[in-house]
């Protein structure tokens, strides 16, 4: 019989999303009228804007003619949505992105999952805990993270805790890692880095020949000032970190799947031999083997929202989702539950009452509330005793979920 990837088995049985939504799918079987609010997955809720939509219409238009129709596109996208790109995400902000230094793919999980690819099998992982499972899982896939430990910890990874005695302000890693995965704003915490918090990263990374992965896929949700959108705000950030984006989040593109990759001309890695390797030539390599590119359409609604219409109808959809956060973290606290996150980001990541586990929290928001959230031991040891709820969802039901959690029996 063909052998398999046994990394694979090594994998917890269930994906915690996946256990999410069977938990809730049992209970509405005992409880087929139950009105369940779901605030756990965080898919968005609104419409497309209209100016993507108006020019994905007209992008179908032009592939029913001979003439305009558009068959296998470059894999590293489009240069009229990569032009956009460096100018009005980087260039605006003073940061010198090169067109084809943008790789644009069909979201930022696949990226993140997938840039592993051309990393040494050995490297040593760094992440902060508690994070984004994708990071964990897809290293576990590869071979990277050892065994699973009784605490929930892969042997071969560092975790580097954030929660609430640290403000949530991971510390430099202890060990020696090769790469380091951050997200900011972040997921789950809703939490952010100002400048200088970030730039201690990025003098560590070039002290210690570190390469940073740089999640910003919720940077279009920053109020704040004093907080960067992009690591390369950082002065020498292009010669250590590789930064992923999404417009799943900042535009609604969660069924229509487009995002990018930064991987800067600057970054380079050591093959066996000791050879330096770009690793923008190595993405590129990789992804045309293995990808054909994001379609034609969906990229051509991604470059209407560098409209200036397209600009503000962006603006507007993130402002509902931050109204959602602001009521959802302000009711919550009037409840007494302590919270974070919700100001530079759409999660609220509160700290579970008593000594509640995550899970007997879901379970009691559930069944007394009828709310649905997520565990936050579902994204590492750290999170155990926090859960993070979205505001990814309507107006009305957040008000609503908002008026049912504050009946919540907390002694």
């Amino acid at each position: 019989m063909i052998r398999i990837n046994d990394n694979f088995t090594r994998l917890p049985i269930s994906y915690l999303f996946s256990e999410v939504a069977q938990r809730i799918d049992r209970f509405k079987e005992a409880n087929p009228s139950a009105d369940i609010i779901r605030m756990g997955i965080g898919d968005v809720t609104l419409p497309i804007c209209g100016a993507a939509v108006n020019a994905m219409h007209k992008a179908v238009g032009e592939q029913a003619d001979a003439n305009t129709f558009h068959g296998y596109g470059p894999e590293q996208g489009y240069d009229f949505l990569r032009r956009k790109i460096a100018d009005v995400d980087y260039r605006r902000r003073g940061i010198d992105v090169a067109v084809d230094e943008i790789f644009i793919s069909d979201g930022a999980k696949s990226d993140t999952g997938n840039i592993g690819d051309i990393l040494g099998t050995d490297s040593r992982i760094a992440v902060t805990d508690p994070v984004y499972p994708v990071y964990v899982d897809t290293n576990v896939m590869a071979g990277r993270a050892g065994t699973l430990e009784a605490d929930g910890h892969w042997s071969e990874i560092e975790y580097l805790e954030c929660t609430a005695e640290n403000d949530f302000i991971p510390s430099l890693p202890a060990k020696s890692p090769d790469v380091i995965y951050l997200c900011y704003p972040n997921n789950p915490t809703g939490t952010a880095l100002t400048y200088s918090q970030l730039a201690k990263w990025v003098e560590y990374a070039r002290a210690n020949n570190v390469l940073i992965l740089f999640d910003s896929a919720y940077e279009a949700y920053i109020r704040q000032p004093d907080i960067p959108h992009s690591i390369y705000e950082i002065p020498g950030a292009k010669d250590v970190a590789i930064e992923f984006r999404s417009f799943s989040k900042t535009a609604g593109f969660t069924g229509l799947r487009c995002g990018y990759t930064v991987v800067p001309r600057s970054l380079e890695g050591l093959s066996a031999d000791g050879t330096k390797i770009k690793l923008n030539a190595l993405w590129r390599r990789r992804q045309c083997t293995k990808f054909n590119g994001a379609s034609y359409v969906v990229q051509r609604g991604a470059e209407a929202l560098y409209s200036e219409e397209g600009q503000l109808q962006v603006k507007e959809m993130i402002d509902y989702y931050m109204r959602n956060a602001t009521l959802l973290r302000d009711g919550l606290h009037d409840i007494g539950l302590e919270t974070f996150g919700g100001i530079n980001a759409p999660y609220i990541w509160l700290k579970t009452p008593g000594s509640m586990s995550s899970w007997d929290f879901f379970d009691k928001l559930l069944e007394e509330c009828l709310v649905a959230g997520t565990p936050g031991s579902g994204f590492g040891p750290a999170g155990e005793g926090y859960f993070r709820l979205t505001a990814f969802g309507h107006f009305d039901q957040t008000k609503e979920a908002v008026k049912r959690i504050k009946r919540l029996k907390l002694n």
